[in-house]
């Protein structure tokens, strides 16, 4: 018996080592012991394996293709083609044949928008007759589309050295068929002229030779299709430093092993820049490197790409002045790949086997079974285990043939194979064989399990060397199992894993060393009925069917332990805690409402009437992306000259980017207009900068991200405007506007502001500092920069410190200041710390580091962009922990403002709602879990100005002291100015609803808070308002204020006023002779005119004086009744052109008001004389002009004229002296100032030259003579005329003796004008001089018009024959009609020289 075993063994082994296989027992018995297959007939394994497999192919339309497919097998077999699953039927097919190899032909591909027949995945089927089948790799067949451009080359010029980059996008099909021609001849590539992959052109280092035309040809078959042609011009190299940018930035990628992966990366700039890669932010080597090589100046290029280079690949671009860096990710997919690949197998009839198989690739490939080229469907019988492993329980004679494990993924798929061969038992040799086992029987009967036993056979009773085998299968099934003894002599065995509530037929076989004995009879037992849960779902699987939904399906439970009644589906979003579930009484579901592009986890629980039962296994699914559904975040615009704009935002918030963000489009216009300009910005860049903008020219901008599934939503619309011209740098900057320390024990906290001149480049900052000089040390910072803290410094030391704003012209005008650093026992510093900081926590044992190197970038009036750097991050300073920061900011005015604060994850913080033209200071800390930093070094930045939001406060009017035609306004600066005020602009007006552009303008020059206004009229109201200016515009105005003027003037004072603003600016004391009389007041003159005492000669004047009046009156009426008409004419037509010259706009020094020299007869009263009435009655009653005849426009040619007389009388005012007439045309003013406003007045000036001598105003009623002319009493005809129509001139004429009353005092030297104040004279006035002067005179409503010049003639003091000649001249001026109204007043003067000589 022994040799008998051991001859047994030997064959087995030499079996084995024969086929090269395992002992088939050892890999076949799962449950039981090896089977022995001694005995069996042997059969060897055939070999049958594909030499040749078909692979993805890319065609054109119309041309032929060839699926390589070859496979060996000792009997040659048949091969056939399946398409998309189903078998191709060749033998009619006219375009696809079968090559003698098994390759299949296509000829002629057909491809159209709606016809596609040969697109699609091809397999090769290879068939042995009674062997089985085998099939290969599935391979896709992609035929390119029409050769359509998507971009094509533009006209472009590029700097000699740099890179220049010519697109020419087409579909990724087509990319492969792309050439390039330059002047219409072929294109030769190398390393500098590279074609990417893209099908873009990339040449580096351009020479002059570069330059030319260019054009790419899609060579698809057929015609080839040009692109149209772009010139490329080589320039020279500028003379000047050209910012360094980006032409073509890299891009993520996404690629399979073996393939080479190209970043593009093009800068331009001069210097030249040089550019070298890193990846994670290790210096890549590319020099003698044999995968990565630069091409075309810069663009990175690595072959054969293996799972080792996935990473971050950052490019720099570097030319000495500046440096840029743009970042790419590339991600590695790799096809399946075996670890472990099915084996041969023998096996009897009724065993269990399992072929394995490992598989590895990227993503996850998943795994099927196909069996003669039929996929295995699993059941009972066929199991998936291990994940990829094949289990087939009870084998029977069919399941012979080849199994293959076929892995596929996203890129690509895989096939290995196995034979399975059923051995037959071999005849019995010679000898006795067992009986059948006796008294099978069911011992045990559990729900999932039965034990047997039996009795030994008759023909054996001790039984001690047989082995048995039980064989067992579920009723009605043909399909049996078999569990073998584990040791000889053993009556008894455990069947498991057997379903509840099922009938079940086992047999038991005895085996001897010959052979198999015979078969007990059959015996039947059903397990008991499970009263526990169901089993576990299997095959649940989840797909992804939109970006908000993911269907789930399963099968039912193969221990479903009685009628299921429903299923519980749970799902949960990956990284969170919280579990939602759904009742399902089917075997899928849709749940819908998900995240875009999110991971949720799924299982599945079957419930039947006991419970819920085993849970599956979590699947893990993402939701299908989408567009973003927000927007992108802190959008700020900063213009960074005449012609750019530099944009930067973050991302859109997490949990709404719906998928991979790759990329962000920029969308821009002017404000002007509708139509806008888009710009895409590729990768994860968070900037751009927007060039070939016009100058001074507001724009709109608004970004939006982007998926592959298309754009997201847009942010608003933010404005900026390009700088009006580029920033000087021909010159060194100005000095900076203000220089702040703050001394503590061994530092200096240094702050600063910028030079007020924002037109002249800074690069940046020099303090120097040290003991006693500011020169032992210097310090440089950036020109953002607005404060540095002076470090190791000596305590109690005085050190003088030193501030210049450099450029590359040089340095500036440094600013100094001075500060004594603290003793050490000084305190204090710790308090303001605290006091400054209440909210600073405590932080632990271990601090963490605060955030170094924050800064503050004033993009606008309200916004502030705070940014800083993290020194325990990497060098690429990027956050994979949960650490955040906090950024606190405030203003020291007030004093006790409080810090606001706000959380950010970036590194980079959009502070906005701030004030303008405000100083903050701003700091940073970092927390991570429990752990938080010290707040960081304060930055401080001040908001840009903004016009002015608050009017003028505490607007009040006063009337000067002694002269109730002036005002003085009082204001206080706007409680908001927002910026440094400028100026003011005062309005006022009569009548507080007109039109602001009718009010009159005062504007005030600086940061005045006072104002004085002249000649208005008395009692009068007035309105005032107020508006304020900096340099971002006006503010909002006031509220109207009122105040009426008053109704007399001071006792100090001439009727009139007159010559009150002149005094003290040139002008002498009139002689009016010894016929001047005071007004009738009581008061001597105030002014210190000459007159002639009342003496005892008075008496014999007086009544000389009556014997003339008498002879005066006779003479009167004659000539009066004979020049009536004529002068009533001239009179009517004299007013009616002082009416006309008249006008809204205020006067200045030129401006002359009518003399009150002008008696008007028709109104002449005694009651000026008696009591101080109103001033001006004759105005009073003056009507206002009521059509536009009345009224003479404006001449525009005033303006040179008003300005070449404006600075001679400058020369006599002071700083604050008045606006002019010119000055306020500037302003728009609109005021129509009534006619019965203007007081008449008569100025004249003593001046040198009749050039300089300000012109007279227009009066009421001229008809005036010179006494001293030779022409005659009066003027000719012609000249009145010309007079008449060209300026109404008020002529000074001596009155007539006893009318002396109205000849003005003359005002003393000093009194008349108080230059303490500002002051704007509505009309200046003029006292007459002493010589006679001849001067040129206009009215505002005529100047610039030409006319001959009117005399205005003051005569001194006149002698007896002058008198007498007077009399007879003024005898001859009075109308019959006024006769009564001379005697009334000469009656009235008659009382008050009789009261004069009592008295």
């Amino acid at each position: 018996m022994a040799a008998g075993r051991a001859r047994r063994l030997l064959g087995s082994l030499w079996l084995a080592l024969l086929l090269g296989q395992p002992q088939p027992s050892a890999a076949a018995a799962r449950s039981g012991p090896r089977s022995p297959l001694t005995g069996s007939v042997v059969r060897t394994f055939t070999p049958f394996y594909f030499l040749v497999e078909p692979m993805d192919i890319l065609s054109v339309r119309g041309a032929s293709v060839i699926m390589n497919c070859s496979s060996y097998c000792e009997t040659p077999p048949k091969i056939e083609w399946k398409k998309d699953g189903t078998l191709l039927n060749l033998v009619s097919d006219d375009r696809r044949q079968l090559l003698p190899d098994g390759s299949l032909l296509i000829n002629s591909v057909v491809h159209s928008k709606h016809n596609k027949p040969d697109e699609g995945y091809y397999q090769c089927v290879a068939t042995v007759e009674s062997l089985g089948s085998i099939v290969s790799r599935t391979a896709k067949l992609t035929v390119a589309g029409l050769p359509r451009f998507t971009s094509q080359p533009e006209l472009s010029s590029v700097y000699k050295g740099n890179s220049a980059i010519l697109n020419c996008e087409v579909n990724v099909d087509l990319a492969p068929f792309v050439r390039w021609e330059q002047d219409r001849q072929p294109l030769s590539l190398d390393d500098r002229v590279f074609k990417l992959p893209s099908g873009a052109l990339l040449i580096g280092n351009a020479t002059d030779t570069d330059g030319g035309f260019y054009r790419c040809v899609i060579e698809s078959g057929g015609t080839p299709k040009y692109s149209e042609e772009a010139e490329l011009k080589i320039l020279p190299d500028p003379e000047e430093p050209q910012s360094l940018v980006f032409v073509r930035q890299p891009s993520s990628l996404t690629k399979v092993t073996g393939q080479n992966a190209v970043f593009p990366c093009v800068a331009g700039g001069f210097p030249t820049p040089y550019v070298r890669w890193t990846k994670n932010g290790e210096e890549l080597i590319t020099e003698d490197s044999e995968r990565f090589a630069l091409r075309a100046g810069g663009s990175l290029l690595i072959s054969d790409v293996t799972e080792e280079d996935v990473g971050t690949y950052t490019c720099i671009a570097d030319n000495e002045n500046e440096t840029i860096e743009a970042q790419a990710e590339l991600a590695v997919q790799v096809p399946p790949e075996f670890l472990k690949r099915p084996a041969n197998i023998y096996a009897h009839e009724s065993m269990d086997i399992v072929f394995e198989c490992e598989v590895t690739g990227k993503p996850t490939p998943t795994v099927k079974w196909v069996k003669n080229g039929d996929v295995v469907i699993p059941s009972d019988y066929f199991k998936i285990v291990k994940e990829h492993n094949l289990q087939v329980l009870g084998l029977v004679k069919s399941d012979e043939g080849f199994y293959q494990c076929i892995a596929e993924n996203d890129v690509g798929n895989a096939q290995a194979g196995a034979q399975l061969i059923i051995l037959d038992l071999a005849p019995a040799t010679t000898g006795p064989l067992p009986t059948a086992p006796r008294d099978v029987v069911a011992t045990l009967v559990s729900t999932r399990f039965i034990r047997l036993t039996w009795r030994t056979p008759v023909s054996d009773p001790q039984g001690d060397n047989l082995t048995y085998s039980i064989f067992y299968t579920k009723e009605g099934i043909n399909r049996e199992r078999v569990e073998n003894t584990s040791r000889p002599g053993e009556t008894q065995v455990m069947i498991q894993n057997l379903m509840p509530e099922t009938v079940y037929v086992f047999r038991v076989v005895a085996q001897n060393k010959h052979g198999h004995g015979e078969s007990s009879a059959p015996l039947k037992v059903a397990t008991q009925p499970e009263v526990q849960l169901p089993g576990p779902a299997p095959n649940i699987r989840a797909y992804a069917g939109s970006p908000t939904s993911v269907t789930v399906t399963w099968e039912t439970p193969l221990s479903g332990n009685g009628e299921i009644q429903n299923y519980k589906l749970y799902y949960m979003e990956k990284g969170q805690d919280s579990e939602q579930d759904v009742d399902v009484a089917g075997l899928s579901y849709t749940i819908t409402g998900l995240k875009k592009y999110t991971e949720y986890s799924f299982r599945v629980v079957a419930y039947n009437k006991h419970g819920p039962g085993v849970s599956t296994q979590d699947v893990v699914v993402r939701t299908l992306s989408d567009v973003p559904s927000a927007a992108p975040q802190n959008l700020t615009l900063e213009a960074r000259n005449s012609k750019s704009i530099m944009l930067h935002w973050q991302p859109p918030p997490a949990g709404t980017h719906s998928g991979q963000i790759t990329g962000y489009k920029i969308r821009y216009r002017k404000v002007s207009r509708k139509s806008d300009v888009t710009e895409s910005v590729g990768g994860t860049q968070l900037f751009q900068l927007i060039e070939g903008l016009e100058r001074g020219t507001e724009y709109n901008f608004r970004i939006a991200a982007m998926t592959v599934n298309g754009t997201g939503p847009a942010t608003d619309w933010v404005s900026a405007e390009t700088f009006e011209s580029d920033l000087d740098e021909s010159r060194v900057p100005e000095v900076p506007s203000s220089l702040h320390v703050r001394p503590l024990v061994t530092s200096i906290v240094v702050s600063w502001t910028p030079p007020e001149n924002q037109n002249i480049v800074v690069r940046g900052y020099a303090i120097g500092y040290g003991i006693g000089s500011p020169h032992a040390q210097t310090i440089k910072v950036d020109y953002k920069q607005r404060y540095y803290t002076i470090e190791n410094l000596d305590p109690s030391s005085h050190y003088v410190i030193t501030l210049k704003a450099f450029n590359n012209v040089g340095e500036g005008i440094p600013l100094y200041e001075s500060a004594v650093t603290r003793p050490h026992s000084d305190t204090s510093e710790v308090d303001l710390f605290v006091i400054n900081a209440p909210y600073t926590p405590v932080p632990d044992p271990s601090p963490m580091m605060p955030p170094v190197g924050v800064q503050a970038s004033i993009l606008s009036h309200d916004t502030i962009r705070i940014t800083w750097a993290d020194n325990s991050l990497p060098k690429n300073q990027k956050i994979t922990d949960a650490r955040y920061y906090t950024v606190r900011w405030k203003t020291n005015i007030p004093a006790n403002t409080k810090y606001k604060t706000a959380n950010a994850t970036t590194l980079s913080y959009l502070v906005t709602g701030l004030k303008p033209n405000t100083l903050y200071e701003f700091s940073v800390m970092v927390t991570k879990g429990r752990r938080s930093s010290t707040w960081s070094m304060t930055a401080h930045g001040t908001t840009f100005e903004l016009v002015p939001t608050s009017p003028p406060k505490d607007v009040t009017v006063v009337s000067k002291e002694g002269k109730p035609r002036t005002i003085i306004v009082n204001w206080q600066p706007p409680s908001e100015a927002n910026g440094k005020i400028t100026g003011y602009i005062i309005y006022y007006s009569t009548d507080v609803n007109a039109e602001i552009h009718d009010w009159v303008i005062e504007p005030v020059v600086g940061n005045r808070l006072t104002h004085q206004i002249q000649e208005l009229t008395l009692d009068t109201p007035y309105y005032f308002k107020i508006q304020a200016r900096n340099s971002k515009g006006m503010g909002p105005m006031s509220e109207a204020v009122q105040f009426r003027t008053p109704k007399a003037e001071s006792s100090d004072k001439m009727p009139n006023d007159q010559a009150s603003g002149s005094a003290g600016k040139g002008s002498r004391p009139v002689d009016v002779g010894p016929d001047y009389k005071p007004p009738l007041s009581g008061s001597n003159s105030p002014h210190g005119s000459p007159t002639s005492p009342l003496d005892s000669n008075m008496l014999l004047v007086i009544i000389v004086s009556v014997g003339v009046i008498t002879i005066v009156i006779v003479v009167i009426v004659a000539v009066f009744c004979t020049r009536r008409t004529t002068s009533h004419q001239k009179k009517k037509r004299a007013a009616c052109k002082s009416v006309n010259g008249s006008h809204k706009y205020k006067g200045n020094s030129k401006d002359v008001k009518p003399p009150d020299l002008w008696i008007h007869h028709e109104r002449l009263e005694l009651k000026p004389i008696d009591k101080s009435p109103d001033p001006n009655p004759i105005m009073t009653d003056t009507p206002i002009p009521r059509n536009s005849q009345d009224i003479t426009p404006v001449d525009n040619s005033m303006d040179s004229n008003i300005h070449q007389r404006r600075n001679s009388y400058r020369g006599h005012e002071s700083e604050d002296s008045m606006s002019t007439l010119a000055g306020r045309r500037g302003m728009r003013p609109k005021m129509m100032m009534p006619f019965d406003s203007q007081p008449p007045q008569q100025s004249v000036r003593n001046t040198p030259s009749s050039d300089t001598m300000p012109a007279s105003s227009s009066q009421p009623c001229a008809d005036h003579q010179d006494p001293d002319s030779s022409s005659g009493a009066y003027l000719g005809s012609a000249q009145e005329e010309d007079a008449a129509q060209s300026l109404p001139t008020a002529h000074v004429r001596p009155s007539h003796p006893l009318k002396s009353f109205a000849v003005p005092a003359v005002p003393a030297a000093g009194s008349a004008y108080d230059p303490t104040l500002p002051s704007t004279p509505l009309l200046t006035q003029q006292a007459p001089s002493h010589p006679v002067h001849s001067v040129k005179t206009a009215s505002i409503g005529t100047l610039g018009r030409t006319r001959p010049p009117m005399p205005v003639v003051v005569p001194s003091a006149p002698d007896v024959q002058e008198t007498t000649r007077m009399l007879e001249d003024s005898e001859s001026s009075y109308e019959p009609d006024e006769l009564t109204k001379e005697m009334a007043h000469l009656e009235g003067l008659m009382k008050d020289l009789n009261a004069i000589t009592t008295a």
